[in-house]
């Protein structure tokens, strides 16, 4: 159970305590090192499902941990970030935003689970895919927004994409899920 792949999700749950710590501490340089403890974090989730996979070490563990890390990490992240301190006066990331995408996770995984107490599986569709992705790369803008210079805006636009996308994603998971009902598949 504890294969690689397994040991990379836990890992990446306990870089999310010093990535808040780092965030939310006043210290020169702080972007920097949280942009690398988030990217790090980020990188293992690509890894620890490359690796599982490749190497048939998909276990219940795994299926169950990967996608816990990834929630608690991107929630840690966007929380933190309604919390930092930005030189500009102003939230730079609102909460409503944070709540509705951490609402959106929520609401997925326990769609999820309830399809697969029903022995179904609902698979990671590709705005899913495209979801995290767009989620990672706001944050790490969001992470360094101080440090943008000419390019500050992008930190909040990308917000805004990254809201639409998990909205839509988190839609296209229900929409999913009714056709299923609607087949008959579900009790």
């Amino acid at each position: 159970m504890l294969n690689l792949p397994n040991l990379l999700s836990i890992f990446r749950i306990l870089l999310v305590p010093p990535l808040v710590v780092v965030l939310l501490t006043k210290f020169e340089g702080k972007e920097w090192w949280g942009l690398a403890l988030f990217l790090l974090a980020s990188v293992m989730d690509f890894f620890d499902g490359y690796l599982a996979r490749r190497q048939k070490q998909v276990t219940r563990l795994g299926t169950l941990l990967d996608p816990a890390a990834d929630k608690i990490l991107i929630s840690a992240a966007f929380i933190s970030l309604v919390e930092m301190d930005h030189s500009s006066g102003h939230a730079v990331v609102p909460a409503w935003i944070v709540v509705v995408i951490i609402a959106r996770e929520f609401a997925v995984t326990s769609l999820r689970s309830f399809a697969a107490a029903e022995h179904l599986v609902i698979p990671a569709g590709y705005s899913g895919k495209v979801k995290t992705l767009v989620q990672i790369v706001s944050i790490a803008l969001l992470i360094i927004y101080n440090k943008l210079g000419e390019f500050r805006h992008l930190a909040p636009i990308s917000l805004w994409v990254t809201l639409a996308v998990t909205v839509y994603s988190g839609i296209e998971y229900f929409v999913r899920f009714g056709k299923l009902i609607l087949r008959g598949e579900v009790r």
